[in-house]
């Protein structure tokens, strides 16, 4: 077996969504850490990915992160950008840092926002504590990198719009234009209206009225990686271990039309981000 660096898991599933010779967008299932890290060094999104695409992964090496461009938080699922190639990771970091890559994200929130849309600009910063005691218990009691707003922070932008709402609970489109620890779900919160099962930033009321993290990153947007190549507008489902939750609140599956009808388009984002 070859000796790489993140050690192989052929049993860490996940779907892909779009793959070119130089990158492959997959889909990475809430409760899977991207990486690895303390304590889990094998049953992450990477030790999958090394199953698959081990040797063009291992050549990429660790300074570019083994072709691993961006992260989700553990409880998050959805799209994950991964390059195959060191010209295509050199690209797409580029355009990662010039804010050219399109990233979308679906939330169920507690309540609704006082405007159907609108840009959130709050400074986020890092660090470490723990945020409940419910939490605490559950995580052995062990500090965890976490985020507030805070005028010590980092600019941080994320775009929304209202896509149903409901009495008590709301489907949300985000745009995360920067890129922060926590950077939805905290600006989410602080505009009230916390993301249903965040056990982080929100409230008893929120984290009691979802099996998990309603949070799914659904579309991303990449520029091309070589010549000839065209965008690459890459999109994910609705995930099926939260549809009950959209029943619950009354709203409905966003990537699906009401009745018998093909899936809708995904949005435009030209006409309401940044």
């Amino acid at each position: 077996m070859p000796n790489f660096s993140v050690e192989p898991n052929d049993r860490v599933t996940y779907a892909i969504r779009a793959m070119t010779p130089h990158v492959v967008v997959v889909d990475k299932p809430s409760g899977v850490a991207t990486q690895p890290g303390i304590g889990n060094d094998r049953n992450t999104l990477m030790s999958g990915l090394f199953a698959r695409f081990g040797p063009q992964l291992q050549k990429l090496g660790k300074a570019r992160d083994f072709g691993l461009l961006h992260r989700l938080d553990k409880d998050t699922s959805g799209l994950v950008v991964v390059a195959l190639t060191i010209a295509a990771y050199d690209r797409l970091r580029e355009a990662f840092e010039q804010r050219e890559i399109k990233k979308f994200y679906w939330a169920v929130v507690l309540e609704r926002p006082n405007a159907e849309q609108g840009v959130i600009r709050k400074p986020i910063l890092e660090y470490q504590g723990t945020p409940t005691s419910d939490r605490r218990q559950r995580d052995g009691g062990r500090t965890l990198k976490l985020a507030k707003i805070s005028s010590a922070g980092k600019p941080a932008v994320t775009a929304y719009r209202v896509l149903q709402a409901a009495p008590a609970a709301s489907l949300l489109e985000c745009r995360a234009v920067t890129g922060r620890l926590h950077q939805v779900r905290v600006h989410l919160a602080a505009i009230r209206c916390p993301i249903l099962g965040d056990e982080y930033y929100g409230n008893a009321a929120a984290r009691d009225n979802a099996p998990r993290l309603a949070l799914h990153a659904h579309r991303v947007v990449l520029p091309p990686c070589a010549e000839g190549e065209s965008e690459l507008n890459v999109t994910s489902p609705f995930p099926k271990d939260l549809r009950k939750t959209l029943t619950k609140f009354g709203l409905s599956r966003p990537d699906v039309r009401e009745g018998p009808a093909e899936p809708s388009q995904p949005a435009e984002p030209d006409d309401f981000a940044p």
